[in-house]
């Protein structure tokens, strides 16, 4: 039901404030694509930001393999953020029990919970984590995704592990509000998840290191996706960061609209 929605529609009967904010973000910018920004230093950090925020409604950051990470860095992205009308999915990808996470979450040099919009984890260890992370992150208005399936080859993350962790993210749906999958899963009435999508790419397939990529029209209309996540397409050697994301969140939002309008 929730794939033939507009986002806007969707949002008015979301119960999750951040999950809310984020499909009204998406239609509001007309735009479904996230940007997985892995660059090493603060300034590459906040240089990607600033020229593809126009056109992306996430900023996706692996913050801990940043060399020069600081405060002054949190500050500047979410000053970003708020000037470019985008959210920030710090990609954390949580796999431990739940009082080790809590503190991952909460403490530490990065104190991601603090700045983050969203953040995801395995459910490896079971529904400790989700509630590790829960304890921190609700009172907050944070919210987690779930990594149902992966997409690198040889992926562990699939059949009964991925059917368990939707049954997971239903059980706490006040604070999982989707997942990082490579396709849409059948709804039960009352759910209404939001899926995110790595190995996007409209140029090559595979980086022959196990990385495989999809165009996002295939991810989007026919695998019924709603975020694309795009990472070298945009920035990688010789291309121009800002062109690229308007390439990219044009074609993502494209397939969105051939979607909902079918």
């Amino acid at each position: 039901m929730s794939a033939s929605m507009s986002y806007l529609e969707r949002s008015k009967l979301h119960s999750n404030p951040t999950a809310k904010a984020f499909l009204e973000l998406m239609e509001r910018k007309k735009s479904n694509l996230s940007l997985a920004a892995d660059v090493t230093s603060k300034a590459a950090l906040i240089e990607l930001a600033d020229k593809t925020g126009p056109y992306i409604c996430l900023l996706k950051t692996h913050i801990d393999v940043v060399d020069d990470f600081d405060q002054d860095l949190v500050d500047q992205l979410t000053a970003l953020a708020k000037k470019h009308d985008f959210m920030i999915f710090e990609d954390r990808k949580f796999a431990d029990i739940g009082n080790t996470v809590k503190l991952q979450y909460s403490s530490g040099v990065y104190k991601i919970a603090s700045w983050s919009d969203i953040t995801n984890a395995h459910t490896v260890p079971g529904e400790g984590i989700i509630q590790g992370l829960r304890e921190v992150g609700l009172p907050l208005n944070r919210c987690l995704l779930l990594l149902a399936e992966m997409s690198s080859a040889g992926t562990l993350a699939k059949g009964d592990y991925t059917n368990t962790t939707i049954e997971l993210a239903r059980k706490y749906k006040d604070f999982v509000v989707g997942f990082i999958a490579m396709q849409r899963y059948a709804d039960k009435e009352g759910d209404d998840f939001i899926y995110m999508t790595p190995g996007v790419g409209m140029d090559q397939k595979t980086d022959g290191l196990g990385q495989q990529w999809k165009h996002p029209r295939e991810v989007v209309y026919d695998l019924g996706c709603d975020v694309i996540i795009v990472g070298r397409g945009i920035y990688g050697q010789g291309r121009d960061p800002a062109k690229e994301a308007k390439r990219y969140q044009e074609a993502g939002w494209s397939a969105y609209l051939e979607r909902i309008s079918k």
